[in-house]
């Protein structure tokens, strides 16, 4: 059914005008199998009482920065999957990071973090403790005996990832939360490497659930954004306004981008998990490679707290490191043929990096042997390939980088 614009002129107006106003359309009687894309950044109002009202309790689209149709549906989709009461969506996984960070760190206030973190969140962190004051306190993630030591009257967060980037180790989300809980302390998961599908860590007791939505929730490659779930309405409202004033916002396409990609989540990652676990196997005995991590390998130094938290799969991302170290490591990821060279990871496409001269490139020697990264670790994305075409290619390679 066709609709006049609620703002549209009276009859009888000219061309020109009639160009600038056109009717909307009003689906009645129907429902679209996708999702619509409501791609216009602004709304109108019958009266300026109900725009003011509007603005005071935020109950209508207004303004796409502080809310979308389309923005809406894949925050309330990822909100479902995590089993949260809501969650706000970002421009970028770091967008969502920072939202976190900003809206509940301080001057003063301190922060625990995981020791092995992506080196976007650590720089953030770091520059948090330069300019603000912040202090951080890092642990290994698998300790509740540290997390207790660490906890001070100043502490704000608990800031942990599912699975490490780029080291695969886990943290042990159960038994840290509990400690920050009993302290008063919200604890943030980075979620990405394990998605929705695999793990859900506010069943497991965090309060806030992180995810680069450019990875496994997009799945394809083409869209940039984030993702923040929370069970906690006060909590989210008091990070929704944060994020409105930060600004970084998702675009309406990005949004309807990433609801695409979700629909084949399920799919996507049975396969990831299936053919890393397979490749990850054959790494572990070829004689160029002098170690492979991945929590679905017996010898995981986290194996345990793996088939616990990830009883689906232990996801797609495997870490190993080269013999030969740095220029090793660097050959063999510049040797793959059918894997790209890319710093993203959750792709359809399987991906290689070499995390110290790329993403982890702001920590020094000392940081990147903290964090576990050394000179020849190589991060491999696998994605959904034909498992064998895949061996032979990272096969290949590590021919190549083995007589370096």
């Amino acid at each position: 059914m066709i609709t006049e614009n609620p703002v549209s002129p009276d009859p009888g107006v000219r061309r020109e005008t009639l160009a600038v106003h056109p009717p909307q359309v009003e689906i009645t009687g129907s429902v679209p199998l996708g999702v619509p894309l409501h791609q216009g950044h602004v709304f109108a109002f019958e009266s300026a009482d109900d725009l003011a009202a509007s603005m005071r309790s935020g109950d209508s689209f207004l303004y796409s920065r502080m809310g979308n149709p389309t923005v809406r549906t894949l925050e309330e989709a990822v909100a479902r999957l995590e089993g949260a009461a809501g969650a706000l969506s970002f421009a970028s996984g770091m967008g969502a990071i920072n939202a976190v960070l900003l809206g509940l760190l301080s001057g003063g206030g301190h922060v625990i973090a995981q020791r092995c973190l992506y080196g976007g969140t650590y720089a953030m962190l770091t520059d948090l403790a330069d300019r603000w004051g912040v202090e951080v306190t890092h642990v290994s993630g698998t300790d509740p005996a540290e997390v207790a030591a660490a906890l001070r009257p100043t502490t704000r967060l608990l800031y942990l990832e599912t699975i490490a980037n780029p080291t695969t180790r886990l943290s042990d989300i159960p038994a840290l939360a509990a400690v920050a809980r009993e302290a008063g302390v919200p604890v943030a998961v980075d979620n990405t490497f394990a998605s929705p599908l695999l793990c859900r860590p506010l069943s497991l007791g965090a309060d806030l659930v992180i995810h680069s939505a450019t990875k496994y929730l997009g799945g394809h490659a083409d869209v940039l954004g984030g993702v923040v779930a929370c069970d906690d309405p006060e909590l989210l409202s008091r990070l929704r306004h944060f994020a409105v004033e930060l600004g970084a916002s998702t675009d309406p396409f990005a949004a309807w981008l990433t609801l695409r990609g979700m629909q084949t989540l399920s799919l996507r990652m049975e396969r990831h998990c299936a053919s890393a676990a397979d490749l990850a196997a054959r790494l572990a005995g070829h004689p160029a490679v002098a170690a492979v991590r991945y929590p679905g390998l017996a010898g995981h130094p986290d194996r345990e707290i793996a088939e616990r938290l990830l009883p689906d799969g232990a996801g797609g991302v495997i870490s190993l490191d080269i013999e030969g170290g740095r220029d090793a490591g660097r050959a063999f990821v510049e040797a793959v043929r059918l894997a790209s060279l890319s710093v993203s990871l959750g792709d359809v496409k399987t991906l290689v990096m070499h995390p110290a001269s790329t993403s982890h490139r702001q920590l020094d020697a000392t940081a990147l042997e903290a964090a576990g990264i050394g000179p020849g670790t190589v991060r491999l994305s696998v994605g959904i390939e034909h498992v064998e075409d895949l061996w032979a290619d990272l096969d290949q390679a590590l021919g190549k980088a083995s007589a370096v």
